[in-house]
């Protein structure tokens, strides 16, 4: 008799339980629902962690991850879905992970990621992506690669933003690789390439004279070249 008392009350519990389970996911999801309809960020991202601890799922992870990311919170984007390469990864949380890296300035880490990318999806933009890790990490094989991709496949209409001035501005996605590959050019020999390599800057700003970095990058490499020589 005591142990059918027991097990009936093991399974009211359960019941129990899984009621109030039930009423903290509803409670939850109307939280969240709201906190989406108020544009309050963070509420949304509150809601969705509660909802996640009570019912989770790889797809609320990525969006959890994602909203970090979309509110330049990359480090804790990060802490959500890892830093690892899984082949198992949605397309989502291995776009988190490349942007979030490549934002904390973890580039061997961010490369990986955005090869992967590359690897599932190839397109201009990851090449432009990758070249610039490339180029940071002085693989200017690999970079050049991506550049010539870019420079093959890019169409007229793709743009590119740059965030390197007080305002913010776009520029055709094809000066963006012509600029690339004056950088690369300029790296591969310093003393001997300059001409070259300001040459492709020329091409990127006919292409967009409002290329600010173009620009100071072209300003930057005749002023190099017009150094007189030290003399002993």
């Amino acid at each position: 008799m005591k142990k059918i008392i027991l097990l009936v009350c093991i399974a009211m519990s359960f019941s129990l339980s899984a009621q109030n389970n039930q009423e903290l996911l509803k409670h939850f999801e109307a939280y969240y629902n709201q906190m989406k309809v108020q544009g309050d960020i963070q509420g949304v991202i509150n809601g969705l962690t509660h909802l996640n601890i009570l019912e989770p799922s790889e797809a609320k992870q990525d969006t959890l991850a994602f909203l970090y990311m979309n509110d330049g919170k990359f480090v804790q984007a990060l802490n959500v879905i890892g830093v690892d390469l899984y082949a198992t990864d949605s397309d989502m949380a291995v776009e988190i992970k490349a942007v979030s890296l490549k934002s904390i300035n973890q580039t061997k880490l961010a490369l990986k990621q955005f090869e992967e990318l590359f690897r599932r999806t190839p397109g201009v933009s990851i090449a432009y992506e990758l070249a610039e890790l490339y180029i940071q990490e002085q693989n200017l094989a690999e970079a050049s690669k991506k550049v010539e991709y870019g420079l093959l496949h890019v169409k007229d209409d793709m743009k590119k933003t740059y965030y390197e001035a007080r305002q913010p501005y776009q520029v055709p996605l094809k000066a963006g690789f012509l600029y690339l590959k004056g950088i690369i050019t300029f790296n591969e020999n310093k003393d001997a390439n300059i001409d070259a390599a300001v040459s492709y800057l020329e091409q990127a700003l006919a292409i967009a004279p409002n290329f600010n970095l173009a620009f100071a990058s072209r300003s930057a490499l005749l002023g190099q070249k017009e150094q007189p020589e030290k003399t002993d």
